[in-house]
This record gives C-alpha cells, structure tokens and sequence, in this order.
C-alpha cells in the first residue's frame, strides 16, 4: 500500500511521520521535485497510491479521476483552498487537515512581524549586512490598537499574544465568541469600524467564498493614514496592487505579509522598502511542522483503517 507525501520539506524537520507510516505498512513515495507540484506531477507520482499526505498542490477533479485507487487526503495544515471538497466526497474520498498544528508558530510570526515591521529591523538589518552604518528611526509598539480579522484559533491566540505585551486589541468575526472576548479583554467591532480604528489590523481569515480580496483599495481607503498591515492568512486575501498603491503613496506607513496570490513571489512589493515579506513561512517552526506532518499522517492512518 502506497502513500504520496507531497510537501517539499516533509520529514526533513524529524524522522516520525515517515516513520509512522512505515510502521504501519505503508510504502511511502517521497516529492522529488523540491517544490510544489503539479496536477501531471501528482498523478504520476500518486498513480497506486491508496493515500496522500498533501501539501498545496491541487487536488482537483482531474487529479481524483486519474487516481482510481485513493481513499484519503491528509492536508498538512488547515487551508482546503487546493483541494476539490465537493467532488472528493462524490468520490468517497476522504479529507482531513490540521487545525491545531500550526496555531502557535503563525500567532508567534504575527507578533514578531509586527514588531520588526515597526522598528524597521528588517532594513536595518540589510544595511548593516551591506556595510551601511544607518540608524533606522521606527515605531513604539506602546499603546497601538491592534484590530485582528478573524478570531478562529490563531486570531484568538494572536489576540492574547498582544494583550500579553499590553496593547489594547479589537477584534472582528462573523461568529465571534462574546465570551471569549470579554474573558481575554478582546473589544468586538464590525469589520469597518476595526479598520478605522486600529493602528495594526492583522489578518486571520480563509478568505471570502468567490476568492475575493477582503482587504481592497475601498478596506485601506477606511484604514488610518499611517497604518501597519499584516497578512500571515491566505495570499489573495489582500488585493496587491491595492496594497502596493497604498504603500507607495505612504497612506499604510508598512505592511508584513508572508502569503502571495501566486506563489513563488517576485511582484512589485519586492520593490518596496517599506514592506517586510517573507515566503509564506507561517508555519516553518520547526516544532510547530512536526507537530502538523505527524496529526497529518496519523489522520491519515485513522481514516484508511
């Protein structure tokens, strides 16, 4: 029995998962490319593979066709965005993630592309590393309100990160916890009023159904001139172009963003110095990537039993 891993870097943090699957019988097919693959790429590589441990590589209709043999997909991490959901329960393929994997490694990113954001320790750092002896005069993080879109389980606990520094935190979810909220000092907002009142809005949502942007040129138009946005969520969730517009004419002072609508990135954020940007590391702790490859692969293991 074949099972396909197709993250890149799967077992290259620790040996269990692969283990794991070992111990249970399973001949394990490694990704050879380095790299996300393609729709050709995984039906070729997952041809009499009963399972996948999958990456974001699309699982699309086509691909569940040409693989007459599978039974489970087993994302490692919780965006189902490549993964046809409709057309694998037609099949009676089976579907898991890991929602609880990579919570702590992105709340932690959050916090600290944050604080570099507003110390600019990022550029100070490039200076420096080119010979450039250049104070770079940032921000205080002291009293910023800090507006989080989306209070699932990383909006929650990027929430309590900022509280835990001292900042005042607003937040804004369709189905917020009120509870929750006022247990942790968390002030609920509609979705405008965050924006106009934050000084930081961070993002933490799957994105709208038709994949529209949440954050357009109308959402920074609401935003304080001077504003800071970070985006560790999904790519496509903030409109680029808006964004760079935004950035260049100084109505956002910076921006983090670690996701990209397509990916690998070299858009013309890259061009921007006022911009951190990092290639969509949310969850690359290493503690955090074990965690999600072996409740990957152990979901895996429950659903074919």
């Amino acid at each position: 029995m074949k099972i396909l891993t197709s993250p890149s870097s799967f077992g290259q943090v620790g040996n269990e998962p692969v283990e794991l699957l070992l111990q249970n019988g399973y001949e394990v097919i490694n990704n050879p490319y380095g790299r996300k693959l393609t729709e050709d790429e995984v039906i070729e590589l997952a041809a009499d593979c009963i399972g996948i441990v999958a990456g974001v590589e699309p699982l699309t209709a086509r691909v569940m066709d040409a693989l007459p043999k599978l039974k489970c997909i087993s994302r490692v991490g919780i965006g189902m965005d490549s993964v046809d959901l409709k057309y694998a329960a037609e099949k009676g393929i089976i579907v898991t993630n890991t929602p609880d994997g990579p919570t702590r490694a992105v709340a932690e990113l959050t916090l600290a592309m944050t604080l570099s954001l507003l110390r600019k320790i990022p550029q100070a750092h490039a200076d420096l590393k080119n010979k450039v002896w250049k104070k770079q005069v940032g921000n205080l993080f002291l009293n910023k309100v800090v507006g989080v879109v989306g209070l699932g389980r990383i909006g929650k606990l990027v929430s309590q990160l900022f509280r835990g520094v001292g900042n005042p935190v607003i937040g804004y979810d369709p189905y917020a916890d009120a509870a929750w909220a006022t247990d942790n000092g968390v002030e609920l907002v509609d979705f405008d009023t965050l924006l106009t009142k934050a000084d930081v809005v961070t993002i933490h949502v799957p994105g709208n159904e038709d994949g529209s942007a949440v954050i357009g040129a109308k959402e920074i138009d609401l935003m304080k001139t001077g504003a800071f946005l970070v985006n560790i969520s999904r790519g496509g969730i903030v409109d680029e172009d808006a964004l760079y517009n935004a950035l260049a004419a100084n109505k956002l002072t910076g921006a983090a963003i670690d996701v990209f609508s397509s990916e690998p990135y070299s858009g013309p954020l890259c061009d921007l110095d006022n911009v951190v940007l990092t290639p969509h590391l949310g969850s690359y702790a290493e503690e955090g990537k074990l965690l999600m490859e072996i409740d990957a692969v152990k979901n895996l293991i429950n659903a074919l039993k």
